[in-house]
């Protein structure tokens, strides 16, 4: 076979698939990943872990995702920036279109994770990044002494609230139903809700992102039923993840209702020799230390599965 078809092709570059490139990568098998946004995934851009085993007065999401990158490139894998946009099976050889080119390989790990759940309301997709943002450790900064309107009421949406309490002179988080946080983060909102420094709106639902001259300045919003405006100078949205696996359409590789991938016992798709790690796998656990997990344990059916498969060259 050419050698131009690599041994693994790795589609994400989050810790998934950065603790799976170290396992291949030290069996000497030739790994190559491909990461269209920011290596390390939703972990590079969460300002604390506090619950990755190792590190008892927690890490910055940054720094944890830093050395995951260090130690796969230190065993030689492979990082390029790059979009796949299909996943096509040709029996030995998988074909893997990237950003319009045609990698070969003879195995896949797909670890893209997941994105940002929209409002898909007005505004939003018009102002994003100039005013309303997913990320606040990324824009968190430009807020110091603003208002802000922050909208979600899970773990994310709270603890993204306390953290944007460093820069925000008032924070006013909109909550669809009721707060759905962990009892450990509803604890430790509680006194910046008795200081007056976040307001919560219970049965809350934004239903525009009003912007003068170019800036975003208030948020039309129905709250109980009746219509009400919020002012602020900028828009936080955390309502939950969304799997990134539309590229798989005609793949042949099986999705659940949620459109997350189906995987066998050994992370195996419904496709022979293409695989599926961390939070795009159904029935994941959405936390790193799973994910790294269930990266090292695709790496070791992937090399299984090589071995039981050799080609000469």
């Amino acid at each position: 076979m050419s050698k131009d078809i690599r041994d693994v092709v790795m589609i994400g570059a989050g810790p998934s698939a950065l603790a799976a490139a170290v396992y291949t990568t030290r069996e000497d098998i030739d790994t190559v990943l491909y990461e269209k946004g920011v290596i390390g995934g939703l972990a590079a851009i969460t300002d604390q872990v506090d619950n990755y085993p190792g590190f008892a007065e927690g890490i910055p999401g940054l720094q944890l995702a830093e050395q995951f990158e260090k130690q796969a490139v230190r065993f030689g894998a492979e990082i390029e920036f790059g979009e796949v946009s299909a996943v096509r099976d040709e029996g030995d050889v998988k074909v893997v279109i990237v950003d319009g080119e045609e990698v070969k390989a003879r195995t896949v790990l797909i670890a893209t994770g997941s994105d940002y759940v929209k409002l898909g309301i007005p505004g939003e997709k018009e102002y994003y990044g100039r005013g309303v943002h997913y990320c606040a450790t990324c824009d968190g900064a430009f807020y110091r002494d603003k208002k802000l309107v922050i909208v979600g009421g899970g773990n994310s949406g709270v603890q993204e609230s306390i953290f944007l309490t460093r820069f925000a002179s008032h924070i006013d988080l909109l909550v669809r139903s009721t707060i759905k946080a962990s009892e450990i983060l509803q604890h430790e909102l509680q006194p910046f809700i008795d200081s007056g420094k976040i307001t919560v709106h219970l049965q809350t639902t934004p239903d525009e992102i009003v912007a003068e001259d170019g800036k975003v300045t208030h948020v039309n919003a129905t709250k109980e039923g009746k219509k009400t405006t919020f002012t602020t100078d900028g828009v936080f949205v955390f309502v939950g993840l969304k799997p990134n696996t539309q590229f798989l359409a005609g793949s042949g590789v099986e999705l659940d209702e949620r459109g997350l991938i189906k995987t066998s016992a050994h992370l195996e798709t419904s496709v022979s020799g293409v695989y599926a790690s961390g939070d795009v796998r159904s029935g994941a656990t959405l936390q790193i230390a799973s994910a790294v997990g269930e990266g090292a344990a695709a790496a070791l059916s992937i090399r299984e599965y090589l071995d039981k498969n050799k080609h000469t060259a």
